[in-house]
């Protein structure tokens, strides 16, 4: 599960590639068992060559120094860490690595993005080191997932089976306030379904009323 300070940082990386003229795509699986890139880029060079881009990113202590394998095959990698933990673990960082910064925003008011990068070090370049088109592959599958997922979301939820639903709603059920007062998601579907009905009801009776004025009118001529 990804904390809310990884989810801003992926935002604001999206962001930020984007800005920079990258494809970027998260969560991203390596060519030849090399594990699966938080976030991959790639950018077009003035020379028609291809430049990637590698970053993982970790919000703490534990994360930054677990055993989890790093995907660092770009020509430039990078790790992407909050303040804090930057200060905590600077001398860790392997020399060819990159650092990008994330600061919050105290207040997001007035900003569009909850917060911004520093690059704290530059990385190194590096040959890529895997094979090009299969990397390209890659990119492009992750890029089709994710345009899959935004394609079912626009479908909404009548893309999943009922029981595929129920099985979600079981899952939930811990978060819900069931005595405790408040209003919980079985309350707000039981209204919002009650509410359908009820609007249903009112246009065909509308409807209802429509045919037997205009058939009514019709008698009336035929007299």
């Amino acid at each position: 599960m990804k904390t809310s300070l990884t989810t801003q940082m992926e935002e604001v990386l999206y962001y930020y590639c984007r800005e920079n003229g990258d494809i970027v795509v998260e969560e991203v699986t390596m060519p030849d068992d090399h594990g699966i890139v938080d976030t991959l880029s790639c950018r077009l060079t003035a020379e028609k060559q291809f430049e990637w881009r590698c970053y993982e990113l970790k919000v703490s202590t534990a994360d930054f120094r677990s055993k989890a394998k790093l995907s660092f095959i770009g020509n430039y990698n990078y790790f992407v860490l909050p303040e804090a933990l930057f200060a905590k673990i600077k001398e860790e960082i392997p020399k060819h690595v990159g650092v990008m910064v994330y600061h919050q925003y105290l207040s997001t008011e007035d900003q569009m993005l909850p917060g911004y990068f520093t690059i704290e070090k530059k990385p190194q370049r590096q040959e890529l080191l895997v094979n090009e088109q299969e990397l390209l592959f890659r990119l492009i599958t992750a890029q089709a997932r994710e345009v899959g997922k935004a394609k079912q979301t626009a479908r909404g939820l009548r893309v999943f089976s009922t029981d595929q639903l129920y099985k979600e709603l079981k899952k939930r059920q811990p978060d819900y306030d069931l005595f405790g007062g408040g209003i919980n998601f079985y309350d707000r579907f039981v209204d919002d379904i009650c509410d359908q009905a009820v609007e249903a009801l009112k246009n065909e009776l509308d409807a209802t009323r429509e045919a037997y004025f205009e058939l009514e009118q019709r008698l009336l001529e035929g007299k």
